[in-house]
């Protein structure tokens, strides 16, 4: 009687590539295409064909420098993200955005809060490490501990996607703040031209420092285009604050500088958040000083339209991340990443400036 065995109807390439998959699911280190040929003994074009399969059709990642990770589990792929704060707007925003193209897409989004702590967002990166993300996403302003999350990250061999805040080993996603910084230096130029005859006292900038020289751009990119606009102007009438994103601290700092100028009545304020630009305009209300300040902020957030279009708001412009484009577009550069496909390392999201009249369209 024939045995049974000999008519199973195998696929031998098939088999093949399985034995392959099983290997890299059973080890936690990536293997390079040599040790897949020495463990499998299969020929080394079987070896190169099954990886790139696996690569194109998302099992397998292969990492920067050659070797390949198996990324394909019977549960779903999970991404981490660790934001910049949950009693920031914008932040919330694309934590939103994020867990809803997450679900769309049938990823595992595991969600902790930097609570806008340098010590926190490097706890946090240890916890999405413990977990074993397949990707982590990371939003936190601090540029000292960028280095050290980038460096763990990447020692756990998690591909790792930077949010508006560039980190080491980290492909970034946002916008490009010096761009969106000459657009918004660009409404508050156009406001004095317009509404003082082109004179300027001061142009304040509320800044953010510890977040890095590229988010400064925000800043620099805004006085920039004021000096194009208004040549004139002197040098020393540019002045930044350390805003820090934040609105108490900003409404601090300008109370006490419109308490130290209580004569100068054309004054501009290019802030690197609305959340800052906020804090800025409860000082100037406070002072009663709204026709002669002029505001711009960053962000777009609900409170900063809500502003905007109260009659006689200091608050001209805000220039629009698109906080809702983030999630889908991240969830796509994180594909992409797993499924070892070459991405740009800055990777920029559409933005728009908005006014009180463009609202009214």
């Amino acid at each position: 009687m024939a045995r049974t065995d000999r008519r199973l109807y195998l696929i031998p390439v098939l088999s093949k590539a399985l034995d392959v998959l099983e290997i890299l699911q059973n080890t936690t280190q990536p293997m390079t295409l040599a040790e897949l040929h020495a463990k499998t003994r299969f020929s080394k074009t079987t070896v190169y064909r099954v990886m790139k399969t696996f690569v194109h059709r998302g099992y397998v990642a292969q990492l920067p420098d050659g070797s390949y990770r198996h990324v394909a589990r019977q549960r779903k792929l999970c991404f981490g993200f660790a934001g910049q704060s949950g009693e920031m707007p914008f932040s919330n925003e694309v934590t939103a955005s994020l867990k809803e193209a997450a679900t769309r897409a049938g990823v595992e989004l595991l969600v902790l809060d930097n609570r806008y702590d340098p010590k926190v967002a490097v706890e946090n990166a240890e916890e999405l490490i413990r977990r074993r993300v397949d990707l982590a996403i990371e939003l936190q302003v601090d540029e000292e501990v960028a280095p050290i999350i980038g460096d763990r990250i990447a020692a756990a061999n998690i591909p790792l996607i930077a949010v508006d805040i560039p980190h080491p080993n980290a492909v970034y996603f946002g916008v490009d703040n010096f761009r969106v910084g000459l657009e918004a230096g660009e409404l508050l130029a156009k406001h004095a031209v317009e509404q003082w005859s082109s004179r300027v006292s001061w142009v304040l900038g509320l800044d953010l420092p510890e977040a890095g020289q590229l988010v400064q751009g925000r800043v620099s990119g805004a006085f920039e285009a004021v000096r194009r606009a208004l040549p004139k102007t002197p040098p020393e009438v540019f002045v930044r604050m350390d805003g820090r994103g934040m609105k108490d601290r900003s409404q601090k700092l300008v109370a006490e500088f419109l308490a130290a100028h209580p004569k100068d009545r054309h004054i501009l304020i290019a802030a690197a958040t609305d959340t800052s630009a906020l804090g800025a305009i409860a000082a100037i209300r406070a002072a009663k000083r709204e026709k002669q300040v002029a505001v711009v902020g960053q962000d777009c957030i609900a409170e900063a339209v809500a502003e905007m279009k109260r009659p006689g708001s200091s608050l001209i412009g805000t220039v629009s991340h698109e906080a809702a484009s983030y999630g889908p577009a991240l969830i796509v550069l994180g594909m992409s990443l797993l499924r070892g496909q070459t991405v740009p390392p800055y990777n920029y999201v559409t933005h728009r400036t908005v006014t009180r009249e463009s609202l009214a369209e």
